[in-house]
């Protein structure tokens, strides 16, 4: 709570900090932890594992116990035809096997004779049975284990969700972190510019310098002032697309104060970061990527609907048998003498429409099991590819270093060359571009460096941890 209230005071700093000209650092750690916390789309993942355990607890409903109750009357000029209550009270089970108990009164002069019924009514307890389609499965108990699959599948395209947003606020960070890196080698070179022009100016003033020289100089420091106000201008924008991740617990927006800066220390500090996710990956088996994962349970979910499919092939026969008793309370009142019983049998001729539903399902398995080769292939060749990467870019970045270090001994020789009236400005103005031209180079290797592994933790799915 600390933090949070630390984190709000130096976003929206009050007027006293503000006329402080004080920079506060944000580490990628502090960034991305306030991403996880109250992002909204973040929390929009969250509502994916809500909705399956909804929608898992809505399956559940069909087998919930149900009271039923009917009465109808008729009554045709004062005379009473009939008046007829039927209540029952039925739990269906897991299997094709449902339960029921019920209550008959019937009374009326012009009732149909099989519904007549004992002064006080009947009673009847019994049992339906399908004995060969929807017995050993149905589509209440395929809806129920689909709906058990969905809330693991949701849980795993969580991860994902997660993963990707916070890949994407990452590679916003480091490009936050890129565009003040180039905005402070032009600041500093812009400076250079001015002393190298204010010096030349006055050795013109005392007859030292040509004024070819000062009117270089001059465009030197033209250029430096409209490469460091596109750096300037750059830096602002990737501050405002890094606010973009940045709310608050109540859904509201905030924005980077002007004093906030990127941690320059973080391609020191990434490898530490970052080692400890890919510590957890380190047993990390394929199989177990989030990825395949839910493409697993959406094909175990295939498996249950093939099976309801082919149980549509069956013929469907309903068997029905009712114990009969006025007399409820004693127990052994229910004999089966008093029964009434029942079957129904149906089966379509051809059973086209079923046979396809076969076959459509048997496709949707294969495909399915085609995306999960190529998922798991594809995985597998991209986390090769990024390892590879990373060793390039490690071996780019000694090059590059060592260019900015030789780039830099050649500028401070021309300098002093320059002064000691050994060399000209024209030199000394490409030795410099040299120079920038290297230190943007590593600067964008760097953002490549920590871009890819990012990409490598995202990849793994470790992101979210």
């Amino acid at each position: 709570m600390k933090n949070y209230i630390l984190f709000t005071l130096i976003l929206f700093s009050s007027q006293i900090f503000g006329q402080e000209d004080i920079s506060k650092n944000m580490s990628l750690t502090e960034y991305l932890g306030y991403v996880k916390a109250f992002h909204p789309i973040v929390k929009q993942a969250n509502l994916v594992i809500n909705e399956s355990e909804a929608k898992l607890l809505k399956e559940r409903g069909a087998f919930d116990p149900k009271f039923e109750m009917e009465r109808s009357q008729k009554n045709f000029k004062g005379i009473e035809y009939y008046d007829k209550l039927n209540a029952s009270f039925k739990i269906p089970t897991w299997y094709g096997i449902e339960l029921k108990g019920n209550f008959e009164d019937n009374e009326g002069p012009y009732l149909n004779p099989e519904a007549s019924v004992p002064d006080n009514g009947l009673y009847s307890v019994g049992v339906s049975v399908s004995v060969a389609q929807n017995l050993l499965i149905n589509k209440r108990m395929a809806m129920l284990k689909q709906a058990k699959l969905y809330v693991n599948q949701a849980k795993a395209d969580r991860t994902i969700l997660v993963n990707n947003i916070l890949f994407e606020a990452t590679k916003t960070y480091f490009n936050w972190l890129k565009t003040y890196n180039e905005k402070n080698v032009y600041h500093d070179f812009l400076d250079n510019a001015e002393i190298r022009f204010n010096g030349i100016k006055k050795n013109y003033e005392v007859g030292e310098n040509p004024a070819i020289d000062t009117l270089e100089a001059r465009i030197t420091l033209t250029t430096r002032k409209l490469e460091f106000e596109k750096a300037r201008i750059n830096y602002i924008k990737s501050s405002l697309e890094l606010s973009n991740y940045l709310w608050l617990d109540d859904n509201t927006p905030i924005e980077i104060k002007e004093n906030i800066i990127p941690d320059i220390r973080t391609v020191n500090n990434i490898d530490a970061y970052y080692d400890v996710l890919l510590l957890n990956s380190e047993s990390f088996n394929l199989e177990n990527h989030p990825k395949l994962q839910s493409l697993n349970f959406k094909y175990e979910s295939l498996i249950i609907d093939k099976r309801l499919k082919q149980n549509l092939l069956l013929p469907k026969i309903d068997l029905q048998y009712n114990f009969l008793s006025e007399t409820p309370e004693v127990v052994n009142s229910f004999s089966t003498s008093a029964y009434k019983s029942g079957f129904n049998i149906s089966i379509p001729l051809f059973l086209r429409k079923e046979r396809g539903e076969v076959n459509l399902a048997k496709i949707k398995l294969q495909n399915t099991e085609f995306e999960m080769q190529a998922t798991k292939v594809t995985i597998k060749n991209k986390i090769e590819g990024i390892s590879q990467e990373l060793e390039s870019y490690l071996v780019q970045n000694q090059f590059t270093e060592s260019m900015v270090n030789d780039y830099t001994t050649m500028l401070n020789a021309e300098e002093r060359k320059f002064f000691l009236g050994e060399s000209s400005l024209f030199l000394v103005n490409s030795r410099e571009s040299k120079l920038i031209e290297a230190k943007l180079k590593a600067i964008s290797l760097e953002n490549n460096y920590l871009t890819t592994k990012a990409s490598l933790v995202n990849l793994l799915a470790v992101n979210s941890l």
